[in-house]
């Protein structure tokens, strides 16, 4: 996880003088970016505060001050809920084990309506498939079995997939910029979830198995998910340039449902041909509702 002052001094080593119009008359210095009594003085605190602030003495500082250091760091409106949901945690706080998440019956209706027209899955608050349709499963992990979502503890987790499957590695052609958005949204998550043992072992746990999310991370890089483009390379349909879109939850604001368009008439035609090959799996099975089970409307 990560404390409020390991990330004011990596956002401080970002912003250099010249970015926000000191001069520094040619004088060596020590630091990448702005030193502490330079940031002090722009948000209008002491030098004395600023430090203990970055010492993680985050209890006093107001909504004003946060702000003000949001300012001059030049965060944008992510990194800033972030920086006041770091700023907001205990000293110390005690990890816990999350009850299971199950996806809210609306979004499961949401995903029935959007049939195999559209590719489609739900994601729970660190990244595991809570449900997915078929064409949506066929799309972005056809290599697993579409029952997985069944059971909390055997649920795909996304940010595993892509650091660890080298098949979902191969699929995804903007691999490393996919990769960096997964990283970084990761990191917003544990600032408004600190105390969840569960994100804390998945974070862990990829910071020992992959060079590349260690990397990643230490960036200290802040973002939201809400929409951009996957190119893939796919198994069985070739080239297909999506646009993914998230829509929140308003019940269960943890959850995130994502589904894709195509971005082109070539990309098109693959999506229905993955869901015709869907609609032909799922008749061969006893049940065609399999990975949306959960609480019903």
């Amino acid at each position: 996880m990560e404390s409020f002052g390991a990330f004011l001094k990596s956002r401080r080593d970002q912003v250099t003088p010249a970015a926000i119009g000191l001069r520094t008359f040619g004088t060596a210095r020590r630091v990448p970016g702005l030193r502490r009594e330079e940031l002090a003085q722009l948000a209008g605190v002491s030098v004395g505060y600023y430090t203990r602030l970055e010492q993680g003495h985050a209890e006093t500082a107001s909504e004003q001050v946060l702000d003000a250091l949001a300012r001059v760091l030049r965060l944008d409106p992510v990194e800033t809920v972030h920086l006041h949901n770091l700023a907001r945690q205990p000293a110390r706080p005690g990890l816990s084990e999350p009850p299971p998440e199950e996806p809210h019956p609306r979004v499961l209706a949401l995903l029935r309506a959007l049939a195999d027209a559209t590719p489609a899955i739900v994601l729970g608050r660190r990244g595991d498939v809570l449900a997915w349709n078929r064409a949506g499963h066929a799309l972005v992990a056809e290599h697993l079995p579409f029952d997985a979502p069944w059971e909390p503890a055997g649920r795909p987790s996304v940010p595993r997939m892509f650091f660890l499957d080298p098949l979902t590695r191969d699929l995804h052609r903007n691999w490393d910029e996919l990769a960096r958005v997964h990283v970084a949204y990761l990191r917003l998550t544990a600032g408004r979830f600190p105390t969840d043992a569960r994100l804390a072992e998945l974070i862990g746990e990829l910071t020992m198995r992959s060079d590349a999310f260690a990397t990643m991370w230490a960036a200290g890089e802040v973002a939201d998910c809400t929409v951009g483009a996957m190119r893939l390379r796919h198994p069985t349909v070739g080239a297909v340039n999506v646009t993914y879109q998230v829509w929140l939850q308003p019940e269960s604001p943890d959850h995130r449902l994502e589904f894709y368009t195509p971005d082109d008439q070539g990309s098109a035609d693959a999506l229905r041909l993955l869901a015709h090959q869907s609609r032909a799996l799922e008749g061969s099975q006893p049940s065609s509702d399999l990975s949306l089970r959960g609480p019903q409307p």
